[in-house]
C-alpha cells in the first residue's frame, strides 16, 4: 500500500464553500476540479469523505458521488473502497483531463472547434519544420505513401491521415499543444470520419499533405504554415459540411 500525504480534509472543506441550491452535477465537478488544479494539492493527497463534501458544497450525497465517479473516469481521482477517495495526479498532470472536462460537459460549438483546430495544426505545422527528426520526416513520409496507396479504401486512408497528422505534432516537440489538439481532434472524430467522400477529396487531401511534407523535409516554416493553412481550409469546409448534415 503506497504512503499518501497527510489528512487535508479541513483545508480542503474550507477552501470549497457552499454552492447554490440546485447545482447540477458538472458544476459540483467543476468546483472540485478548481481546487485540484490550483497547486496546493499533492498527487495522493485523500480528499474528505462524500458526506463532508456534501455537506460543505451543499448539495446532495448523490450529487457528490456522481461527480466524483465522472472524476474517476477521466483519471483525476481514485476511488478506493473502503479506503476513500485520493487525487491521482499534480496540478500540471491534471491540465489536460481537465480542459477535456471543460470541454465535454460544455456547448460545444463545432465552428469554434474548427478554428481552434486550424489554428494549432498551422502552428504545429511551423514548429514541425524547425525542429523534425530525420525519424519525424520518415514517419510523415510512411504516413503519407499509405495514405496513396489507400486512396481508394476510405477507411485506411483516414487512418493514414490521421497518423500524418499525429507525427507532424510528435514532430513539434511541445507535449502541452499535442494534448491541447488531441482533445480537440476526439470531439470532432464523429465528423471526421466522414468527412471524406470520395477518391477526388482524398486525392485533394494527398496533394496538401504532401505540400506540408515537403515544406518541412526543407525546413522552411512559413511554406509549411502556409500548407498546412491551405489543407484545414478544405478539411474544415468538409467538416463542417458534415457536421451541418
Amino acid at each position: 500500500m503506497p504512503a499518501y500525504p497527510a489528512d487535508r480534509s479541513a483545508e480542503i472543506t474550507a477552501a470549497l464553500g457552499a454552492l447554490p441550491s440546485g447545482t447540477p452535477v458538472s458544476e459540483v465537478a467543476r468546483r472540485l476540479m478548481d481546487l485540484f488544479t490550483g497547486g496546493d494539492l499533492e498527487a495522493g493527497t485523500r480528499l474528505p469523505p462524500e458526506r463532508q463534501l456534501a455537506a460543505t458544497l451543499g448539495v446532495g450525497r448523490s450529487a457528490v458521488r456522481e461527480a466524483l465517479a465522472a472524476l474517476e473516469i477521466l483519471g483525476i481521482v481514485d476511488v478506493r473502497p473502503g479506503s476513500g477517495t485520493y487525487l491521482r495526479g499534480t496540478a500540471s498532470e491534471l491540465l489536460p483531463q481537465t480542459l477535456r472536462w471543460g470541454l465535454l460537459i460544455g456547448r460545444k460549438n463545432t465552428a469554434e472547434l474548427l478554428e481552434l483546430r486550424s489554428g494549432l495544426e498551422i502552428y504545429v505545422a511551423r514548429l514541425a519544420a524547425g525542429r523534425a527528426a530525420a525519424s519525424d520526416r520518415d514517419a510523415l513520409q510512411s504516413s503519407l505513401e499509405r495514405m496513396r496507396t489507400g486512396v481508394s479504401d476510405l477507411t485506411s486512408f483516414a487512418r493514414a491521415d490521421l497518423d500524418f497528422h499525429n507525427a507532424l505534432a510528435a514532430a513539434a516537440g511541445n507535449d502541452t499543444l499535442v494534448d491541447l489538439l488531441h482533445v480537440v481532434r476526439s470531439l470532432l472524430q464523429v465528423y471526421a470520419d466522414r468527412a471524406v467522400h470520395d477518391e477526388a477529396e482524398a486525392r485533394t487531401a494527398i496533394d496538401e499533405h504532401g505540400a506540408v511534407f515537403r515544406a518541412v523535409e526543407a525546413g522552411d516554416a512559413d511554406a509549411a504554415a502556409s500548407a498546412m493553412a491551405t489543407h484545414m481550409a478544405t478539411a474544415s469546409e468538409r467538416l463542417a459540411a458534415v457536421a451541418a448534415g
